[in-house]
């Protein structure tokens, strides 16, 4: 049956594309060593370059086929299948062409005949190894070369592309020739009736898939066919993999692109990706383009793209599309083809993408140096363009210096041309002046006209700039703006949407849902749950009171309300979890609410972090100089503050691996890219887009990323939340999460009996083994008990599926829960962890639901990172039998924490109760500030070393009333009525006195009964 699914889903398939103008070819033409189809590349090159193939024959005779492949395969290996394709390849000094692709214009007869001539051949059941029998289930080939791969899996029969991407995985070698990155396959397509995933380098198990599916109500995946007559995964063959399309794709998407780096080591990394569009950004481009072909200039278009949709790519695309557009008429659409951006990245993407497609130097220019440069290849009509938006104002100056150059006269604007301006990041630059005299630049001599003819008809001849600058802002008959943002605004939406509508989107939720950025609303925490969090934690008797838990106690007692205690909040935070996560790499940008906080910020974080000796480099951000406001004449800058480091070279220096936390102001919030940002610790009101914008700093994806974490002190989780929905349907904040539960879902999960706690124990010993005892039968092991839970869970999906659905629920939220708390809490329950890591593993093998397919492309986590993050974690140490306690602060706490606050919650309730106050959890948090701030006061701490109790009360009360006072402003009624009630004053001063001597005394504790007044 599973045979036969699979091959009538093939011939479904195959049925299409032979329609369209696609020939069979049989898999027995194949030479498997030189991976080409023979007789097919020698067919297409005898049919369409005659005369070439005659001149050649002069010379080899019967051999010159046989040259003729040994050149290709020469020029396939050097070059690799896409150059070769477009460019053609050298024979004994001749050119020969392996491909003839469609010109954007004149479709001459000749060149016409040739593009039909192409040979694109479908073949099926390919056997491509030769070193064994298996065999692809379609391979597509243009003119004998393999281009594309497709592995077909039916749900029906029990398989999805999940399997699909396995096979690949495990069981296509990326060395056989057909496999070889570039050298002739260029795309795998992953493929079941539901789903399309692809790949362009196979490479084993670390082989990355993107899906490549349409998205269906703002989320992944595809929707049904609206007729109901068709696979959801029709438009793969139908449209995607269609004739015309394919060679299209060939010629003008599919580029190399080619990144180097060097490693800390100083060594040069050469690192080549090559870019296949996803669906998206296919289908975007190829809208635009044809709209733009039949509405002609004089449009605008609104692309909603969400961060993680590949847009610098997607510009690229239709700049290239755009410069050499023809209309019916066969007349070139566009002169110039203006890109306006602020990002340096994409001038170098946009040249060497596009020189690329059509190898002619010239095409793209960038301007980098000022508006003459600008107005000069305006002048010339460069058929691309790279500016940033602040060059316009002055362009009009620059023309007519031009002009007197040339002995014109001062001619100040452009002869009339048509331009495709493409907005890159339209909320940020399409208001204002600057845009206006944009318009005004490119409006050229038709835009004079038109103001000069408005100011007859008013008799206003004078005021032709007044009416020049009216024309200018409305919409102009020759220029079609394309505008790309992630965050749109309602303003963005009214001038460039088309009834509020964006002409093509995708949105957040989608890419989320697509794995390509991270959801950096599932672990938002505002300080107040946090330190809610981190209470509970105190009195929870899974938390072993180690020195981490002791370091979390110090947070309760530092309630954050100026810089310094927050830094001492956030560098343990970072201490204690950040700085282990992503393989140990982890970052975190630090948001302030002004220049100067960014400075007093980084002072404080390095003299904290000198202070502890962790190894932490923080950097700065902010722009200009900072005056201080308690030193005269003392000023900041970032340069400076940074030890000299360049501004422009601070993100590569932050990328480096001792760089960890960046604080900025007003720097780096948007557009900055960095994959290792984790956390974020937020000091500053954000609002609307900005939140949006700002925390999505964080969603850039990583291989080792699998979570990130948001530490907010001062905004409202629903006004965040708020400014999300706007562009995401359905985010879930981490706020209201109670640690309860996590140990409720624990116990309906371990009752359940479908894992016994032997086997997590099990699995635990051999997942968590040291290195040294880790061996390659591990994988085996762990899969074996596994199984056994597999099975017990199979039973019960057979009799009772809903049970077991709801089964899977529980062991996705104990999921959940669990990496989010244990990025607050300091669970030293080895017990959660070990269940978690078998849970992450154990979700991976459950089968899917009876009903109809469901996905999991998690597959195979990559179990040797996980591994050691969480052995660097130290949440786990099993060679010990215990829970290993983390480094943290050695000199905090004493010992006394739990007791200690249970008296001072005591107190709270004795004045309750003798006052009638209604004295709450934040009084009893400014008792606990004092009592800390006391023990710190030097004439306290040498009174408690030679006094008995008594004589350190009489000390104490004098000290107790300064310290009252200079917190005043944090809890007033309560300082007013410490100063008002003497009865009050007598209660409190013993209390927090017996407090702190018992801290302070080197005598050690009393019993609390000798001590404490009673109530």
């Amino acid at each position: 049956m599973k045979r036969t699914s699979e091959a009538a889903f093939e011939t479904a398939i195959e049925t299409v594309l032979l329609d369209d103008g696609y020939t069979r070819v049989d898999a027995k033409g194949f030479d498997r060593e030189r991976a080409i189809f023979p007789a097919e590349a020698l067919a297409f090159i005898r049919a369409t370059q005659g005369k070439v193939w005659e001149k050649l024959e002069a010379l080899h005779g019967e051999q010159t086929g046989a040259r003729v492949l040994e050149s290709l395969c020469k020029w396939l290996d050097t070059h690799g299948a896409l150059a070769t394709l477009r460019h053609g390849f050298k024979c004994f000094g001749r050119t020969l062409r392996i491909a003839f692709f469609r010109p954007a214009h004149g479709l001459n007869p000749e060149l016409e005949a040739r593009y039909q001539a192409n040979r694109l051949g479908l073949t099926r059941q390919l056997h491509f190894s030769p070193k064994s029998e298996k065999s692809l289930d379609v391979v597509l080939s243009v003119n004998g070369i393999p281009v594309v791969t497709l592995e077909l899996k039916n749900p029906l029969s029990g398989q999805t592309a999940a399997n699909a991407i396995h096979q690949y995985r495990h069981d296509r070698d990326p060395r056989e020739p057909i496999f070889v990155f570039t050298k002739r396959s260029l795309v795998h397509f992953a493929v079941d009736t539901e789903e399309a995933h692809m790949a362009t380098r196979l490479a084993g198990s670390s082989t990355y898939f993107l899906p490549f599916n349409r998205g269906m109500d703002g989320g992944a995946g595809n929707p049904p066919d609206a007729q109901g007559r068709n696979y959801k995964t029709a438009y793969l063959w139908e449209e995607v993999l269609q004739r015309d399309s394919l060679l299209d794709l060939l010629a003008r998407f599919l580029h190399l692109d080619v990144e180097e780096k060097t490693t800390d080591e100083g060594k040069k990394v050469r690192k080549e990706t090559l870019i296949f569009p996803r669906y998206h950004q296919l289908q975007a481009v190829r809208r635009m383009v044809a709209a733009s072909a039949s509405e002609g200039v004089g449009h605008n278009y609104l692309v909603e793209h969400s961060a993680g949709s590949g847009k610098s790519n997607t510009i690229a695309w239709l700049a290239h599309r755009l410069s050499s557009l023809h209309n019916e008429r066969d007349e070139r659409l566009f002169d110039s083809v203006v890109v306006i951006t602020d990002r340096v990245v994409l001038d170098r993407q946009l040249q060497n993408t596009i020189y690329q497609f059509d190898h002619r130097q010239g095409v793209v220019q960038k301007i980098d140096e000022d508006s003459r440069q600008l107005a000069e290849a305006l002048e010339a009509g460069v058929p691309i363009i790279i500016t940033t938006l602040q060059k316009f104002p002055f362009v009009s100056g620059q023309l007519a210096k031009l002009s007197e150059e040339r002995g014109e006269g001062s001619k100040s604007h452009l002869p009339t041309c048509k331009y495709a301006v493409i907005i890159d990041e339209a909320h940020s630059s399409q208001s204002g002046e600057t845009a206006t005299e944009l318009k005004g630049v490119l409006g050229g001599a038709e835009l004079r006209k038109k103001a000069q003819e408005m100011a007859e008809e008013e008799g206003e001849v004078e005021l032709e700039r007044l009416f020049r600058s009216m024309a200018k802002r409305g919409k102009q008959p020759n220029m079609s703006f394309f505008a790309f943002t992630a965050t749109p605004k309602h303003k963005t939406l009214a001038i460039f949407g088309r009834n509020g509508e964006p002409f093509h989107r995708y949105t957040m939720r989608q890419a989320i849902e697509e794995g390509f950025i991270e959801d950096v609303l599932k672990n938002y925490v505002t300080y107040k749950t946090y330190y809610k969090l981190i209470k509970k934690a105190e009195d929870d008797p899974n938390v072993e009171r180690k020195k981490a838990a002791k370091a979390l106690a110090r947070f309760m007692r530092l309630h954050p309300h100026n810089i310094g205690q927050k830094t001492e909040v956030m560098v343990e935070h970072f201490q204690q979890f950040t700085r282990h996560k992503i393989g140990g790499h982890a970052k975190a940008m630090v948001v302030t609410g002004s220049r100067l906080e960014a400075v007093r910020y980084k002072q404080g974080f390095d003299r904290y972090i000198q202070e502890k000796g962790y190894p932490i480099k923080s950097l700065v951000a902010f722009s200009g100089t900072v005056e201080d406001d308690k030193i005269p004449e003392k000023s900041y800058t970032e340069v400076e503050m940074n030890g000299g480091l360049k501004e422009k070279e601070l993100p590569d220096t932050f990328a480096k691996p001792e760089f960890r936390v960046l604080l900025v102001a007003e720097k780096y919030q948007t557009g900055f890219d960095q994959p290792l940002l984790h956390t974020m610790y937020v000091d500053k009101r954000l609002a609307g887009i900005q939140a949006v914008q700002t925390l999505s700093r964080l969603n850039r994806t990583h291989p080792l990323k699998d979570d990130t974490f948001v530490l907010d002190f001062v905004n409202d989780p629903a006004e965040i939340q708020e400014a999300f929905r706007q562009y995401y349907e359905g985010s879930v904040m981490g706020e209201q999460v109670d640690p309860d539960k996590l140990y409720e879902v624990k116990a309906e999960l371990d009752a359940s009996g479908i894992y016994l706690q032997t086997e997590v124990a099990e699995f635990a010993r051999v997942f968590f083994a040291p290195k040294r005892r880790q061996s390659p039968g591990d994988h085996k092991t762990m899969n074996a008990i596994l199984d056994q839970a597999v099975a017990r869970f199979v039973q019960l999906q057979n009799t009772e599926e809903e049970e077991a659905e709801l089964w899977r629920g529980k062991l996705q939220a104990f999921r959940n829960l669990y990496s989010f708390l244990s990025q607050v809490i300091p669970y030293q329950d080895s017990d959660l962890e070990k269940l978690f890591t078998y849970l992450r593993h154990l979700a991976l093998k459950l089968p899917k639901r009876n009903s109809g397919p469901g996905y999991q492309f998690d597959e195979e986590v990559e179990l040797d990172y996980y591994r050691l993050q969480k052995i660097s974690e130290g949440s786990i140490s099993l060679n010990e039998g215990y829970a290993k306690p983390l480094d943290g602060p050695r000199e905090v706490g004493t010992g006394l924490v739990r007791e200690e606050h249970v008296s001072l919650s005591r107190l709270i309730d004795i004045i309750n109760e003798r006052f009638g106050g209604e004295l709450n959890e934040a009084d009893q948090l400014f008792f606990d500030q004092i009592a800390e701030a006391a023990s710190q006061n030097e004439a306290l701490q040498k009174a408690a070393e030679v006094n008995s109790l008594d004589k350190f009360q009489l000390v104490f009360r004098q000290v107790l009333e300064s310290l009252f006072i200079e917190r005043m402003e944090l809890n007033e009624e309560l300082f007013t009525d410490y100063m008002g009630k003497p009865d009050m004053q007598e209660l409190v001063s013993k209390w927090l006195g017996s407090q702190v001597y018992e801290r302070l005394s080197p005598r050690g504790p009393r019993s609390s009964g000798d001590m404490a007044p009673k109530a």
